[in-house]
């Protein structure tokens, strides 16, 4: 991708270095967090475990931690792609009569860190918060893709980032949270479906991200869609659970498979129009 040039989102919060119940909530926060335990049926019991859960108060650690400069050219890039999302969506929002796009906060950790989630580690890869819309990610993760799953390159980086952005617009647009509250109701079996919905629909977000990075900015080179589509192969459920068990449980999918992945990705790459990708109206066999 070609970067050069390009702004750096401000809407970073950079934990790097910062070990314990990093950030915590602040008093806001844990009357945030107690007000939406008890709003959803929770007791006072309930309250304290959920504020615990997600750093109480809080306290900050500094550790000797020194970015390498791979990292912070990971951190840089970070901040060029959030901004981009940001460019793109406040745009499309605005033309389509969707409202007023509100950016997330892109916080990058090391090791774990506190979220209104819960405790956010690094194991769990980059991940999105809808209760303070904020994505989370340790830059280390993009070794990880590169070391283990053979998954590299910008455009590759981009589309993990552009993917938990696409959860923030479901989030936006009240997709992501009726539908956690369906899967509240449901079965495990069926939550999973649920689940895989909601990531697909992330994977087509992430698509119209690049389809209009491409068509503003010009910034995709010969090999960058190749990335992307070559890290949503395996990443797919099927893929992993193969790799690390050698055989595939379906009932136990919640992101879907390498093809379907690759085919929501590249749905959103080439048509760019949201009314496409609306992945709760299809059945099972037409994901």
């Amino acid at each position: 991708m070609r970067l050069d040039g390009r702004r750096e989102s401000t809407h970073v919060e950079d934990r790097r270095g910062l070990s314990g119940k990093t950030a915590g909530l602040g008093i806001g926060g844990v009357a945030i967090v107690a007000i939406i335990t008890l709003l959803m049926g929770g007791d006072l019991g309930d309250v304290v475990r959920n504020v615990s859960q997600s750093g109480g108060l809080g306290s900050q650690t500094v550790s000797s931690y020194e970015p390498t400069p791979e990292n912070e050219a990971l951190a840089k890039f970070s901040r060029q792609i959030l901004a981009s999302t940001e460019d793109i969506w406040t745009r499309y929002f605005a033309d389509n009569g969707l409202g007023t796009y509100k950016a997330p906060t892109l916080v990058l950790y090391t090791g774990s860190t506190s979220t209104s989630c819960g405790q956010g580690q690094a194991a769990m890869g980059p991940f999105y918060c809808s209760a303070d819309e904020n994505l989370y990610i340790d830059l280390s993760f993009f070794s990880s893709m590169r070391q283990q799953l053979g998954a590299d390159g910008d455009f590759a980086y981009a589309y993990v980032i552009a993917h938990e952005v696409g959860h923030h617009v479901q989030h936006l647009l009240g997709t992501l949270d009726q539908a956690h509250q369906q899967m509240a109701r449901m079965s495990k079996a069926d939550a999973n479906r649920m689940s895989v919905r909601i990531e697909l629909q992330a994977d087509f977000y992430a698509g119209m991200w690049g389809h209009y990075e491409s068509a503003f900015f010009g910034s995709l080179e010969d090999g960058d869609l190749e990335e992307a589509i070559r890290c949503a192969s395996v990443i797919g459920d099927d893929y992993l659970q193969k790799k690390a068990q050698g055989y595939a449980v379906e009932e136990s999918f919640t992101h879907g498979t390498a093809q379907q992945r690759m085919r929501w990705l590249k749905k959103g790459l080439s048509t760019g129009d949201i009314r496409q990708g609306n992945t709760f109206q299809l059945s099972d066999s037409q994901l």
